[in-house]
């Protein structure tokens, strides 16, 4: 018998779905929050993004981590690691793909608050960390300490 509160997750607990070819294929799926007037943060952490350069066409290589404090719904991470993998060959700037990933997260599951940070591999002798905020960049939302270290 299946349950109601899960009815809409297609992907977990199947080992025979084929990855999304890109971003726009992906789907990200939720389920209801158990506790939606609890104040809790859910932390992911993705060290091994990757995407490629919109103008060389070559790989780069980030730790993307999300952070959100769920209102009604919460992201299925096994749709999360699909949707990410969808970046695997696509070509994006790496601040566009933050803001979108922070975009899409929005639209799927409406977080009281969440932060994308993409912290990628250098290129040229420069490393690019990008950060971005919903609802507005004066969130109360912070990172714990520890999370900031290099990685």
């Amino acid at each position: 018998m299946s349950d109601p509160l899960t009815a809409d997750i297609t992907l977990l607990g199947r080992s025979e779905h084929k990855l999304p070819a890109s971003p726009d294929e992906a789907a990200l799926e939720t389920f209801p929050n158990r506790t939606p007037g609890r104040n809790y943060t859910i932390h992911l952490s993705a060290p091994d993004f990757s995407s490629l350069c919109p103008v060389t066409g070559q790989p780069d290589a980030a730790h993307l981590e999300i952070l959100y404090i769920p209102n009604e719904r919460c992201v299925e991470t096994k749709s999360l690691k699909f949707y990410l993998a969808s970046y695997r060959n696509h070509a994006s700037f790496n601040e566009v793909i933050v803001n979108r990933v922070l975009d899409d997260l929005v639209q799927a599951c409406a977080p009281r608050q969440v932060i994308v940070r993409g912290r990628f591999v250098s290129r040229g002798g420069i490393q690019l960390t990008c950060e971005a905020r919903y609802p507005n960049p004066e969130t109360t939302l912070e990172w714990p300490v520890a999370s900031l270290s290099t990685h």
